[in-house]
């Protein structure tokens, strides 16, 4: 769920990208379409002067205000591999004490048989 951190009340119009650029204020640019050319320099909006907060988002929501919600890092994909990754390691682990095993083995029934 969002948070809102700033009011700017922002109406929106078509063909352009609303966003929150480096000083915490709202900008917009014109939207490139296609093989189109950059259309001039971003212009700002509104200042609000937002400071950042490392692992949150911050955009603009559809009321035009500055909102923020908690960035997802990871998710299912990469619990997946992380388990894959740690089966491996476990298994490599069973092997090596196996083959260790086995080795002790042979060992001692070369003993026996001196």
């Amino acid at each position: 769920m969002a948070q809102k951190v700033a009011k700017a009340g922002i109406k929106r119009e078509q063909g352009w990208l609303y966003y929150l650029d480096k000083q915490g204020d709202i900008s917009r640019a014109r939207m490139v379409r296609g093989g189109e050319s950059r259309k001039g320099k971003p212009e700002k909006i509104e200042k609000t002067g937002v400071r950042r907060e490392e692992g949150y988002l911050y955009f603009i929501d559809k009321d035009g205000d500055v909102s923020r919600t908690k960035m997802s890092r990871g998710g299912t994909a990469r619990k997946k591999k992380a388990a894959r990754k740690a089966a491996k390691k476990v298994k490599k682990v069973k092997k090596v004490k196996k083959a260790k095993k086995v080795k002790k083995a042979k060992k001692a029934k070369k003993a026996k048989r001196r």
